[in-house]
């Protein structure tokens, strides 16, 4: 049977790789010339996490029962959790595959940690706390991973919004060669049938270096020494895949996949600020400079709304009977909800235009709401600004993000490109769905498709 080898780039931009520096890419641009590409519409929200357990499962987010990094476990103000994996409860593609005695090498697939049991290898993502912990399956695994990156493979870069782009960039840099050298070496070996990884290092050089090449971004700098800085990383991303292809058995098909892509960011709208002007949310004393918003400064006895900062917001309701001191009588729930609703979709830019906001209902988007899901999604501009959570900024619109330097945003599409040596006839769709890509797979290993998968196999 073929080999299938998934090469995941966290974030990656369909206008980059597809137009602006297709000619500087010559790895990807023979995929995209003798397979298929286009662009790979994401989950909602387009972030990480949900958006690669969705790919992995065929489930959105709302089934899934997380709609972000950190979702409530009760409706107490206090109760989060970190999605990792133990909340994971949907079967994966190596869950299936290992049921059929196929062997999986899965390579930091964000959502992994802590790593299950599988039939192959997992070496766990960047949600790992640090390698103090067990970080691959089986645990012996973490040696050689190391020793194959060179002596320390790194999870991710730590604290990549800061102002030390030098050292962002070496960091950056280091770590995706000491990934795809490790991941190169377990190829080798040729034990695997589904070979997976999932490189970070696109998702920090956009967030990090954005501002210094896209003229429109408020804060470019023409001729800035930066100007390169995101075209070079992906000519080293695309050099490693080269590196990588080589090494692959010749039967295996090779597809490459991000899980959103990367705009420019304008600015930020400083959510809680807003709920404060409009009388909704109350805190006991307001702080005197930005200030993360946590529980204890709130009073919850005057307030009716919070919301959460982050690439898009998510709106919470202090509802009376379900959170404990509620204030919107839940008979006035729905009306309250649509007329906020309303509300945040009209809040204008700095200027007072216009920018083009939609929020979203759970219900509405997801097939089911499993878990504690926000009351209200909410997309400023289109992504094109992000939402600020922290209160004290003594204003509703700011134009640097408040948890550290940040040029970029997120964006609807990622890319999926796939070369199959087969070359079966695979469906055109513009664009793919996320949720296509896990019974793509299983069809590729002629294994069942499992009828709550909701995307559909490609050929």
């Amino acid at each position: 049977m073929s080999r299938l080898a998934m090469i995941g780039l966290d974030c990656a931009a369909p206008q980059l790789v597809f137009e602006r520096w297709r000619d500087d890419l010559p790895n990807l641009r023979s995929l995209m010339d003798d397979g298929v590409y286009g662009k790979l519409r994401s989950t909602i929200p387009p972030i990480t996490v949900p958006a690669w357990t969705s790919m992995m499962t065929s489930q959105d987010p709302g089934q899934l029962g997380f709609y972000g990094f950190r979702n409530r476990a009760s409706y107490d103000y206090k109760d989060l959790f970190f999605a990792n994996a133990k909340y994971v409860k949907a079967k994966t593609v190596w869950n299936y595959l290992s049921r059929q005695r196929l062997n999986s090498l899965v390579f930091g697939v964000p959502q992994t940690y802590p790593p299950k049991p599988l039939k192959g290898v997992m070496v766990s993502s960047f949600l790992t706390p640090s390698k103090e912990v067990q970080w691959t399956h089986p645990r012996e695994a973490a040696s050689e991973v190391d020793q194959a990156a060179g002596g320390d493979y790194m999870i991710d870069v730590k604290d990549f919004r800061t102002d030390d782009k030098d050292w962002l960039l070496d960091q950056i840099h280091e770590m995706t060669r000491r990934r795809f050298s490790a991941f190169r070496h377990f190829v080798r070996k040729k034990e695997f049938d589904f070979m997976a990884m999932v490189e970070m290092g696109i998702d920090r050089m956009h967030h990090g270096f954005w501002r210094y090449f896209d003229e429109e971004h408020r804060l470019y700098e023409p001729g800035h020494k930066y100007e390169h800085a995101i075209r070079d990383y992906y000519k080293l991303v695309d050099e490693e895949i080269g590196l990588l292809l080589d090494d692959l058995p010749r039967d295996t098909s090779v597809m490459v996949t991000s899980d959103h892509g990367a705009r420019r960011m304008d600015g930020a709208i400083c959510v809680n600020e807003w709920l404060i002007r409009e009388g909704l949310l109350t805190l006991k004393e307001t702080p005197t400079e930005p200030t993360r918003l946590t529980p204890d400064m709130v009073n919850w006895s005057k307030t009716k709304a919070w919301g959460e900062g982050g690439y898009y917001s998510r709106i919470f309701l202090n509802v009376e009977g379900r959170e404990p001191k509620g204030k919107i009588p839940s008979a006035d729930y729905d009306a309250f909800r649509d007329e906020l609703k309303a509300k945040i979709e009209a809040i204008p830019d700095e200027k007072g235009n216009p920018i083009g906001t939609t929020v979203y209902k759970p219900e509405d988007i997801y097939r089911v709401v499993n878990g504690i899901a926000p009351d209200l999604i909410v997309f400023f501009g289109d992504l094109a600004w992000r939402s600020a959570g922290s209160v004290g900024t003594g204003a509703v619109h700011i134009f640097e993000n408040d948890t550290g330097p940040d040029d970029a945003n997120h964006d609807w599409d990622g890319i999926f490109i796939w070369d199959h040596p087969a070359k079966v006839d695979v469906k055109k769709k513009d664009p793919y769905s996320i949720y296509d890509i896990a019974p793509t797979i299983l069809r590729f290993f002629n294994v069942d498709i499992p009828e709550h998968m909701i995307g559909e196999p490609l050929f």
